[in-house]
Order: structure tokens, then sequence, then C-alpha cells
């Protein structure tokens, strides 16, 4: 089973979710809400990861920091989709009351929740052969060489133009399946 981890501000029932559970099946996706806590959100990917014998995370810009911490401590493979390598640095502008851009509803980030998200940073992957990056050239939010640099050694695949949303992940479905299944081909 697949667990999808979206970004700040997002949620569960995203288009990537859509995309993904057409593809895969509405029974091999699992994409939960994540609390803005970091704690918390860990917490519920890990208990998820257990109860649903996760066997591929893929994770959206914070999701994908989350999806490297719990890649490198429970052993999985992961998709990386323009992922956020220091969030702790460049949510810093986010401190205070935000608006989840899919309900409207709005949350509390807080200083704390900030500091927090240092505990799940990673150094250099153990095994890079467990990632699979999408990246866009076009982020305008974060800077996909950043990531490129981080996971060196890892299946990288980087799309000139695009956005933060990364929004043609339909193009990329067949090589998540191969990257699952042990397929895929090491090139960047």
């Amino acid at each position: 089973m697949i667990l999808y981890l979206h970004g700040f501000a997002s949620c569960g029932d995203s288009n990537k979710t859509k995309s993904l559970k057409t593809f895969f099946g509405e029974d091999d996706v699992l994409a939960p809400d994540l609390p803005p806590n970091p704690h918390e959100a860990v917490s519920l990917a890990r208990k998820l990861i257990i109860e649903h014998d996760i066997d591929l995370i893929i994770g959206s810009s914070l999701g994908g920091f989350y999806a490297s911490y719990l890649c490198e401590t429970m052993g999985l493979k992961c998709v990386l989709i323009n992922p956020s390598v220091q969030p702790f640095i460049t949510l810093r502008p986010y401190v205070g009351m935000n608006t989840y851009w899919c309900s409207g509803e709005e949350f509390q980030f807080t200083q704390e929740d900030l500091t927090a998200l240092f505990e799940y940073a990673i150094g250099t992957p153990n095994d890079p052969s467990r990632y699979l990056l999408l990246l866009q050239t076009g982020d305008e939010l974060l800077d996909y060489t950043k990531a490129k640099d981080k996971y060196e050694g890892a299946k990288v695949i980087v799309e000139e133009g695009g956005n933060h949303r990364f929004e043609n992940l339909q193009v990329y479905l067949e090589e998540i399946k191969r990257f699952r299944d042990g397929s895929a081909h090491h090139s960047i």
C-alpha cells in the first residue's frame, strides 16, 4: 500500500491523491490530512505505515521532508515530489495563522512547530537507491537544486518548467510504479 503525504497547508484529498488513486486503485493509496504540528504529523504517518503495511511513501513538499525521515528510520522506499529539504527555514514566514487551500479552514502554525521540524531533518540518505525524486525547475517556492544535491545518487528526474504543485504527476505514474516494483532505471 502507498502512503501519500501532502505539503504545508494542503490536504489528503488533492489532485495528486486523485491521480494516484486512479492509477494505483482507491484501496492502494492512503492520503490522510496531516496536522500542522510536526510531531503529530509524523506520529500519524508512522501509525499508518505500521497498521496498513505501507511499502512506498510519496511525499510532496513538506510531505517529502517527512517521507525522507520515515524512509530513513523505517527502511522504506519513497518518492519525493518537489520536496522541502529545509522547511525550518522555508516555512519561517508562515508562523502564525494560515488557511488550508482545500477547505478554507484556518490553522495556527507556531514557532514551536517550526522548531520541531529540526528533529526530522536527515543528513545524506543511507541508501539513495530507495529514493525517486521528481523535481521541476519552475518550482516558485523551493530551489530544486537543493533537493537534487541532497539526494545525490538517487534516481532524480528534473523537468524543465512546471511549478511547486507539480501538476502533471500523471505523466510519471508509470515510472513510480516501476520504482515501487523495483524495476526503475537509474538516470539523472
